[in-house]
């Protein structure tokens, strides 16, 4: 082939992956599974801010610095160098390659971005709205920024462009490949998920599954110490989540860390809810799933007392279930750990642009019509949180330049969402995001309980991430001001990679024994600042409430509640197709 005829061929593929490209942008960013055009949303969002009374100005002057930006630019290019102000965030790597600098019509491409996107940014910032209505014009405005990114399409990519050129248009042919493929699954790879298999390769901690109802399956680990801690270790997950996060591989599992601590390790794998199961209720969740768990264990290890730990809505239910137990005047829960948990739901950070006014209206009809919320439409709604990250970047690479996903297994957890049944969804949004109920004294019953969480009486440990764009931290440390008895820590990084943060590896760090009292940001001034993993200071924690040292178990489960299965069990290979 010549190399005219190259030519033609990638400029067909160009056109065809950019093509492509913009029914990849509707399709997975501006509907987001869930209703959600954020194209829509954009210009209702810049209706509003254009009828406001301050906004005149302060879209003038935007207009004006980037009129004086681009004056400055068309200098650069004329041989005087441009001030630089249009410089990409350190952590933004979608411009860090050479071609997007050294080629001059793409560095004005990126430039003309950057100007653009920092006036709709400052503009956005500077409106006129109230507080729920300005939180929604500068969310759908960064989406619409980071969805028109030169860097998303073929033709205004340099590091496509020579990377089809490098492979004789190779590249165009496998991205257009993977990206059919993709579109036929309704959801973008983001990693090889045949790199994974449940039981193993990833949740591969030794156990078995002693005991299921209709709502999860109780999984009992086996041993890995002679002695172990004389109350057992019970971990609840989020229902929005499989449990294996908590079980990744033996370097990164926290359920092998705290069978190694010597611990006897139950954990709670949550149904993945079909539309049959829509009466499931949050009372359902805490009585037949926290309390059921919490009995087994004590039958099995013959202990009246438990340690838990939580994460995230399996925090908030647990925490619900410590309520309803302070109202009974029963001590069952030894120690309570909560990961990135929300109680106060006051400010619930980003993801309040989802839950309010006619967005939750909605979603509350789509899910009443279904019987479930539809996991794939809530990952959906969590990737479009950190777009660039986890789907722009996917798209550039999968399918503009033709790579496939490394294995990754967080993100093949991610790609592995569970779907939750209406009424239990209906009442979390409605009674904790919305209404904000859980943390007002004897305003929710639960389980024919008034519950207080100030009557909460159990040691807590609370352990929130400073980048955490689902659980904020300053919304978590509310905590501290409702129940009594809190120690509160708080990790390096965000909702994922700061809690499974391995001992093993030993990365990051977290702060300790701030001033509690005074607000967030006066305990992180006072806090110690430790580096290293937080699980280093949750293990002794944990052990001075563990109980007495007793043999460890010889068989998992007991006569009533003998193995069922190996774990990981079934629950969690239920897959949404």
């Amino acid at each position: 082939m010549d190399n005219k005829s190259l030519d033609k061929v990638t400029q067909d593929f160009l056109d065809a992956m950019t093509t492509e490209s913009q029914k990849l942008m509707e399709m997975f960013g501006g509907k987001a599974g869930s209703g959600h055009d954020y194209l829509e949303k954009f210009n209702a969002a810049w209706a509003q801010v254009l009828q406001a009374p301050k906004t005149p100005d302060d879209l003038m002057k935007a207009v004006s610095d980037y009129q004086k930006n681009q004056l400055e630019l068309w200098a650069g290019l004329l041989g005087n160098a441009p001030d630089g102000a249009t410089k990409p965030a350190s952590k933004d790597r979608r411009f860090h390659s050479e071609e997007w600098s050294e080629n001059p019509v793409f560095n004005y491409i990126k430039e003309s971005y950057l100007m653009a996107s920092h006036m709709l940014q400052k503009t956005a910032q500077n409106a006129n709205l109230d507080p729920k209505r300005q939180k929604k014009l500068e969310f759908y405005t960064q989406q619409y920024i980071d969805a028109l990114s030169p860097s998303n399409f073929a033709a205004t990519n340099p590091e496509v462009i020579k990377h089809a050129i490098d492979t004789k248009g190779q590249s165009l042919m496998d991205g257009l490949q993977n990206l059919m493929g993709d579109m036929e699954k309704g959801r973008i790879s983001m990693t090889d998920e045949t790199a994974f298999t449940l039981g193993e390769n990833i949740a591969t901690t030794p156990g078995a599954v002693i005991f299921e109802n209709d709502l999860m399956q109780l999984i009992q680990y086996a041993p890995a110490t002679d002695k172990v801690a004389g109350r057992p270790l019970l971990i609840i997950p989020p229902c929005i989540n499989k449990f294996y996060i908590l079980d990744l591989q033996p370097h990164n599992s926290f359920v092998k860390y705290a069978v190694d601590q010597g611990n006897t390790v139950f954990l709670v794998s949550w149904v993945n809810a079909t539309p049959e199961q829509r009466h499931l209720s949050w009372d359902n969740y805490v009585e037949s799933g926290v309390f059921k768990a919490l009995d087994v264990a004590k039958a099995v290890s013959g202990s009246k007392r438990v340690n838990c730990v939580a994460w995230c809505v399996g925090g908030t239910i647990t925490a619900s279930a410590m309520a309803v137990l302070a109202a009974r005047k029963d001590n069952t829960i030894s120690s309570a750990t909560f990961l990135t948990t929300l109680t106060d739901f006051e400010d619930p950070g980003e993801i309040e642009v989802f839950i309010d006014g006619d967005d939750a209206k909605k979603i509350l009809g789509d899910v009443d019509a279904a019987g479930v919320l539809d996991g794939k439409n809530l990952a959906n709604v969590f990737n479009m949180l950190r777009s660039n990250d986890l789907i722009w970047s996917n798209v550039v690479n999968n399918y503009l330049k033709g790579k496939s996903p490394a294995p990754f297994d967080i993100l093949y957890w991610n790609s592995d969402p569970t779907s939750l049944p209406a009424d239990m969804y209906n009442y979390y949004l409605s009674n904790m995001y919305q209404q904000n109920n859980l943390i007002k004294p004897d305003c929710l019953s639960i389980c024919g309980e008034k519950v207080n969480l100030g009557k909460i009486s159990t040691p807590c440990y609370f352990l929130s991430c400073v980048d955490d764009h689902i659980a904020p931290w300053k919304s978590t440390f509310a905590a501290t001001d409702i129940i009594p008895n809190v120690e509160f820590v708080l990790g390096g990084s965000g909702h994922v990679a700061g809690v499974i943060n391995p001992a093993s590896k030993n990365r990051r760090n977290h702060w300790i024994k701030g001033e509690s009292g005074k607000g967030p940001d006066h305990w992180l001034e006072t806090a110690k600042d430790v580096q290293g993993t937080w699980w280093n200071h949750w293990a002794p924690w944990v052990k001075k409430r563990a109980g007495k040292q007793v043999a460890a178990p010889q068989a998992l489960g007991n006569k009533d509640y003998p193995p069922l299965e190996p774990a990981p069990g079934s629950f969690v290979k239920a897959r949404i197709n």
